[in-house]
């Protein structure tokens, strides 16, 4: 395996090179290349189209672009808008684009290519995870074509960071329904060249706005699955950087070579949890569900499942989410009464599946909660499978019972009314708790009705929730640029340059 990525950072080489070589490049001569990794393989390169996370940690603000960035202290900052404003009821936002932009193709970006994009986004057929937000747009006005004004059905004081997410990219009228094998973006840098099953490289694009501030030239990103195996690629040298790398367990060998590697540690807005069906009966019975999470032991699971690196969670919101209510009190570790409610729901001998994608937590995580809900009488399968099949099965067909998956959007709360959602969560208390908090301008009403959100979710056990991650980071020493926080999944590589 050495040998082999070895021998594809000569191939990168001589890739850079021809890079270098083409008018507008001159910048970057003295620019190393990057070779980043990644633990999954993303299925398309169309973050508004598909609800892999893998998607944005390549295309985000490298290749596709949104409205505005978001920034690692999770607040949004200008992109392709350079200001915005709104009104006091929060309704009615207008954004103003930055002139002379274009994609790729050279066709321009502007006021009409914003509209298409959210129209799109919020069509009938669409498949964008985050749909919820470009429904609310009532209307969309383009006065100008730098101008775009959203008159929005309910308020959103969130909404420039909401559009800082990858399912908001602009995207090309001319090429939109392409761009999951090639996406054609306004971003610093192009689609070089995708090895299906190794590799996917970025090339920087000379005619990018701001094309003199790119430092890294050339960025490959490279699909490394098991942990031990991401651990020998940093150590050899064959990855420069690997964002949320399975590392805890070998952590001292890169904080003992500070002349090598930098290590960063991140907080995170991910949620960690055991989904479950409520379509597939008994699960929809709150008393099982409870019992569930009463079964699990949050802080040996982030052991088993982190390696110690998690903050245990009650509910679905993160410690540094605003708004945020501790609900770990509402579902404690308490086998006895757990057994309790099985008992009762008459469930007792439940035999359940649990579906475990290919990430280390739900690999090395899925042995405990099968053993924890062992001791509460509930008979648990394991299934290893894929993340396609995780996506197509799991996420898409809701053909599962149990699954541990990290949920990394740091603004997806609304997915607990979202109809047809792969937990199968049906609550007209939440929905119409949900409505109201949306439909309220003020902040001491929003906050007061957030909570009483949180409380409702937890209390419903809709799913198990378990912990927020804490990110690990292994870099060269090198490399400047790094996030100190995660908000989302994203590689800014125009943020990044080598010492």
């Amino acid at each position: 395996m050495i040998r082999a990525m070895t021998t594809d950072r000569r191939q990168f080489n001589s890739l850079l090179l021809a890079t270098l070589a083409l008018p507008g490049a001159a910048q970057a001569q003295n620019a190393r290349p990057l070779v980043i990794g990644m633990t999954l393989e993303p299925p398309g390169l169309d973050p508004t189209t598909g609800a892999a996370s893998a998607i944005a940690e390549i295309v985000l603000y490298n290749v596709l672009e949104p409205l505005t960035k978001i920034a690692p202290d999770g607040r949004a900052q200008p992109l392709l808008a350079q200001r915005w404003s709104v009104s006091e009821d929060q309704k009615r936002w207008i954004f103003q684009l930055r002139p002379g932009l274009r994609f790729h193709n050279g066709a321009v970006l502007d006021a009409a290519a914003v509209k298409f994009s959210f129209e799109r986004a919020a069509a009938e057929g669409s498949t964008n995870k985050d749909k919820r937000v470009f429904s609310n747009i009532q209307r969309i006005d383009t006065p100008d074509p730098l101008s775009v004004h959203l008159q929005l059905k309910n308020p959103e004081p969130e909404l420039p960071e909401l559009l800082g997410q990858a399912t908001a990219v602009i995207v090309e009228p001319g090429s939109a329904a392409t761009n999951a094998q090639n996406p054609v973006g306004s971003g610093p840098y192009r689609l070089a060249q995708w090895q299906r099953g190794a590799s996917l490289t970025l090339a920087a694009w000379p005619q990018w706005r701001d094309a003199a501030s790119i430092r890294i030239a050339r960025a490959q990103f490279r699909f490394i699955s098991e942990p031990a195996a991401q651990v020998a690629a940093l150590l050899a040298g064959d990855v420069d950087l690997f964002p949320r790398v399975a590392a805890a367990r070998s952590l001292a060998q890169f904080k003992n070579q500070p002349r090598r590697f930098q290590v960063v540690v991140a907080a995170s807005r991910a949620k960690t949890i055991l989904a479950i069906n409520h379509q597939r009966a008994p699960l929809g019975d709150v008393r099982v569900r409870r019992a569930i999470a009463l079964a699990l032991d949050r802080r040996a699971l982030i052991q088993a499942a982190a390696d110690g690196y998690g903050v245990p969670l009650g509910g679905y919101v993160t410690p540094q989410t605003p708004g945020f209510v501790d609900c770990t009190d509402l579902q404690p570790h308490d086998p006895a009464q757990a057994r309790a409610l099985l008992k009762a729901a008459g469930a007792s001998a439940l035999q359940l599946t649990l579906k475990l994608p290919p990430v280390p937590y739900a690999r090395q995580g899925g042995e405990l909660v099968a053993a924890q809900l062992a001791q509460v009488g509930l008979r648990v399968k394991l299934e290893n499978i894929e993340w396609a099949q995780w996506l197509s099965g799991v996420y898409a067909g809701k053909a599962y019972d149990l699954t541990l998956i990290s949920h990394v959007e740091p603004h997806d709360f609304g997915n607990f009314a979202r109809a047809g959602y792969y937990w199968g969560y049906q609550s007209a208390q939440f929905n119409a708790l949900y409505e109201r908090m949306q439909a309220s301008a003020d902040p001491a009403q929003r906050r007061k009705l957030f909570a009483e959100a949180q409380r409702l979710v937890a209390q419903d056990a809709v799913a198990a929730f378990l912990y927020q991650p804490q990110w690990i980071t292994v870099a060269r020493a090198g490399l400047q640029g790094l996030w100190s926080d995660t908000p989302l999944f994203a590689n800014d590589l125009s943020a990044l340059s080598w010492r």
